[in-house]
């Protein structure tokens, strides 16, 4: 549909500059230019909203002519994305010897050399020649390049992105032609906006493929120690651990985070007293730190059923099936700590809800007071506003019938106020010589 459209605008495009270059009439360039101007508007605009795999099927049905001013019309910060879409025979036609680019953030190339890991920025098609890596990363790729790299090296690699939409059991498993397939979950812990991130490892001759949508800490623990540490690694299976194995270092780390929290908001729960706007932040704190630990159980969870997957493929040596081992043993004492913390929170949620019924009934208690301080006051106020008062003032001058009335209500509330205060002083009393006893 969009192929019909641009060549008709094309060819509408062509016939309007004929029947006008045709014709002798004023101001003719002027005309002419400004038909021509309206027409490239409309396939810029056009290209602005065409999807680029759907622009590199245009570019490759187009003849070289139309294809050339079409390209003219795309956008410049779309063109390295729509080149990768278009072959090669049609790229050289329209620009020659560019090529699309890598971005230096989005693909990695590292190979064994001396014991170490050797990284190699991939920008262009060039740096994979001659590259023969045992890991493959791939940041925020985009489909064209997530499809060149996996034909140069014979194999689909999907977007992490679609990951969300698999079933849980189908995360891990087997192709038919021996590639290994995990698809999990990387915790990021980030102050105020911790989530998990989906990886797809592919484990295909050798070569371990990541691919995720978002940088991850784990990542750039396990490239500084594979460049720093000889013999960290010596294949990709040893990667792959070592990349789950930092995971759980990190939600461990996360968890010692949330035990310093909740350590700071125990001392403010265990205070005397708690106002309610205090209270309110405290419950907010407790809620999020609730929400971390259920992400990094969650997270632990999945790390573990990816470790049990590899051990079961029966494709780790001895040494890896020991780190295999060593790596769930982690994570069942994170389990124990993360439950540990599932039951502070809920004593802290549960302190910190007392204390706003304690200031609530605080409040109760106050109104309670001058309720009984004010009802006899409110009696005699009663009293003095019937007809009788006047009859039994009668002779007193009203200024100093309704004066005295005052003086008199005022002093029975404070005896009142005196007298509750007392029982209350002595009740006080009772309960502190009580455990003397």
């Amino acid at each position: 549909m969009s192929l019909e459209k641009v060549s008709e605008m094309l060819a509408k495009q062509k016939l309007v500059e004929g029947m006008v270059h045709g014709q002798n009439m004023p101001r003719q360039d002027i005309v002419e230019t400004l038909l021509q101007r309206q027409h490239l508007a409309e396939l810029h605009n056009l290209m602005t909203q065409l999807p680029t795999d759907e622009i590199g099927s245009i570019l490759e049905a187009l003849p070289i002519e139309d294809a050339q001013l079409l390209w003219k019309q795309i956008p410049e910060n779309r063109e390295n994305d729509v080149l990768w879409e278009v072959s090669d025979s049609r790229r050289e036609q329209l620009v020659g010897s560019r090529e699309p680019a890598f971005d230096e953030s989005q693909m990695n190339a590292f190979q064994l050399v001396d014991g170490r890991l050797q990284q190699i920025p991939i920008e262009s098609r060039k740096n994979l020649e001659g590259v023969q890596p045992i890991w493959i990363d791939l940041l925020n790729a985009s489909k064209a390049e997530r499809a060149y790299v996996g034909a140069h090296f014979g194999l689909t690699l999907p977007d992490p992105g679609d990951v969300t939409d698999l079933e849980v059991s189908s995360r891990f498993h087997i192709e038919e032609n021996g590639e290994i397939h995990l698809h999990s979950n990387f915790l990021l812990d980030r102050e105020g906006d911790s989530r998990s991130v989906p990886v797809v490892f592919i484990v295909h001759q050798g070569i371990l493929f990541s691919m995720r949508n978002e940088d991850l800490p784990v990542f750039r623990l396990q490239r500084r120690r594979a460049r720093t540490q000889p013999g960290y690694a010596s294949d990709c299976i040893d990667l792959l651990l070592d990349l789950y194995g930092a995971d759980v270092e990190y939600s461990a780390d996360s968890l010692e985070d949330i035990y310093a929290t909740l350590g700071v908001v125990g001392r403010q729960v265990l205070s005397e007293a708690i106002s309610d706007k205090e209270a309110a932040a405290i419950l907010g704190d407790i809620a999020e730190e609730e929400d971390l630990n259920g992400r990094i159980r969650g997270n632990i969870l999945d790390t573990q059923r990816a470790i049990n997957f590899l051990m079961r493929c029966k494709i780790l040596t001895a040494n890896q099936f020991e780190d295999a081992k060593q790596i769930l043993r982690n994570i069942e004492s994170l389990n124990s700590h993360t439950s540990f913390l599932f039951d502070k929170i809920n004593f802290l949620m549960d302190a910190t809800i007392g204390f706003i019924n304690i200031n609530q009934n605080k409040r109760i208690n106050q109104l309670t007071v001058f309720g009984v301080v004010f009802m006899p006051i409110n009696i005699l106020a009663g009293v003095g506003g019937m007809s009788e008062f006047s009859m039994m003032t009668q002779g007193i001058p009203w200024p100093m019938a309704y004066g005295g009335f005052i003086v008199g209500a005022a002093l029975i509330g404070a005896v009142t106020y005196l007298a509750l205060k007392h029982v209350e002083n002595r009740q006080m009393k009772v309960k502190k010589a009580a455990p003397a006893r």
